[in-house]
């Protein structure tokens, strides 16, 4: 070898990294006037050499790193391994290893991959080019082979299809297109959202996305790539196939070719029409939360204002207050508004039976006979939001009082409310028993008095009356069903 005026004889076949390689090791040699083996020792890629049967009579320290060891020139065939594998996990003995097959057939190997097992268990996946050589007078004298390690080439093909799964699998809508504006990828997530499979897209412009209105953000996207930056979270509106229109955020960046120059966009967008909605109930939510909000201040200073002229003391206008105040909660309670998967909260409201019975809950001791101490008969009826805060306020006075001074201020007391619908009306009947005989008529308008004239009559549209006989109160309100309700 070291006399031969060319290191290999490469007979025509497709020009390759081999070929490549082996062309400028055998000029540099030709030119250099010698074929010192420095040459071959100083190359990063691993090459040996073997005789004609197959015995190893040269390789380089890369093709050593490559295998893991030395093996014994003179002795080891066909390759340095320690162990061969096929790519699939199949061993491959020495003597069919490429090698070998380029000896016993006189003819270059190309386009085989394998896997060289290392004494220490690492696996080398690599690629061989071995090439036969021949003398003047043709006849084969030996091979020679370059082996080159494809490690990273495998981890980047590896990260390349979990990339590629990663993409497809993924929600958003991944689509990428060239700086003209044409389609080139279309993810699986994009389909879902446009409703477009890749077949029908890739080629197309991707204004087959944009509405007319919007035709103007185009040129300006493609300018700011085209200038390397990169536009995140751009909120617009785009067409489906079926020509309806979703709000997207689109985040979209330049792509790079291995020069670095910009040949493209990656473009991800997502589907923001729920985050839309829900920042529209949110503001819905705030708004009504604020009208509330200054609806019970105000009514506040109310309950304070009208219980400071019934109340004696400041203790007596304390406690009205503070248990107005917690009827006032209880009732709101439910009446707080249903985030629906509407654009809208759904209106506030109750029942009256659902009102009666938070009014009546502090009240309802166990009787001795197992009776309710609170009754409620006759068909129920919606309570809206908007009267709600005013009825309550009613019951619970109704309720206070039979507490303090009628029915619920004695251990057997009961109360009965009657409920009947009459067409435009709604009539309710509270009637007290049990409690402790009544003999007069109270002589001065209290703060249940002045309520229910301004609610029952002021905002519900209906009449109010009471009647104080001897066994108990009996309370009777008609209110406007529409009022009511609504």
């Amino acid at each position: 070898m070291d006399r031969s005026p060319e290191l290999v004889r490469l007979d025509g076949g497709r020009s390759d990294r081999a070929n490549t390689t082996f062309r400028g090791v055998t000029k540099a040699l030709s030119r250099a006037g010698c074929t010192d083996r420095r040459v071959l020792d100083a190359l990063a890629a691993a090459v040996y050499v073997t005789d004609a049967e197959g015995k190893i009579t040269y390789y380089n320290d890369a093709a050593a790193a490559l295998w893991g060891h030395r093996p014994q020139l003179g002795e080891a065939h066909w390759c340095g391994s320690w162990k061969l594998w096929w790519p699939d996990g199949h061993p491959l003995p020495h003597d069919q290893c490429p090698m070998a097959v380029s000896l016993r057939e006189g003819r270059p190997i190309r386009g085989v991959e394998a896997i060289a097992e290392r004494p220490d268990g690492t696996l080398v996946p690599f690629i061989p080019y071995p090439t036969p050589m021949f003398d003047d007078s043709g006849r084969l004298i030996g091979a020679v082979n370059l082996l080159v390690d494809i490690s990273d080439r495998r981890a980047a093909d590896r990260a390349a299809q979990r990339l590629s799964a990663v993409v497809d699998s993924a929600e958003d809508a991944i689509v990428a297109k060239d700086l003209s504006g044409v389609i080139t990828d279309w993810n699986g997530g994009a389909e879902r959202l446009f409703g477009y499979s890749a077949d029908e897209v890739i080629g197309k412009p991707v204004t087959i996305l944009i509405p007319e209105d919007r035709l103007d953000e185009e040129p300006e996207i493609l300018g700011r790539i085209r200038r390397g930056e990169r536009v995140e979270h751009f909120d617009t509106v785009r067409r489906r196939k079926d020509g309806s229109l979703v709000e997207i955020s689109l985040t979209i960046s330049p792509i790079r070719n291995a020069a670095g120059q910009i040949v493209g966009a990656s473009k991800v967008g997502r589907d923001i029409t729920e985050r839309r909605q829900a920042q529209e109930q949110q503001r819905l939510l705030l708004r009504e939360m604020d009208h509330r909000v200054k609806n019970l201040f105000t009514l506040a200073g109310g309950i304070v204002s009208l219980s400071a002229r019934a109340a004696e003391t400041p203790a007596e206008l304390a406690s009205a207050v503070q248990g107005r105040l917690a009827a006032l909660a209880r009732a709101h309670a439910l009446t707080l508004p249903v985030v629906s998967g509407s654009d809208r909260p759904a209106e506030s409201s109750t029942t009256l039976r659902a009102l009666l019975q938070a009014i009546a809950a502090p009240y309802e001791d166990e009787q001795p006979d197992g009776g309710a101490r609170f009754v409620v008969t006759g068909p129920d009826m919606p309570v809206s939001g908007r009267s709600m805060a005013g009825l309550a306020l009613l019951l619970h006075e109704f309720a206070t009082n039979a507490a303090k001074y009628g029915a619920l201020s004695t251990p057997t007391g009961r109360i009965s409310v009657e409920c009947c619908d009459q067409g435009e009306t709604f009539n309710l009947t509270w009637t007290e028993s049990g409690g402790p005989p009544i003999r007069d008529q109270p002589d001065r308008e209290g703060f249940g008095s002045l309520l229910a004239r301004l609610t029952v009559k002021g905002q519900l549209g209906g009449e109010f009356s009471r009647d104080w006989q001897p066994e108990g109160l009996v309370i009777r309100l008609s209110v406007s069903r529409d009022r009511l309700a609504t």
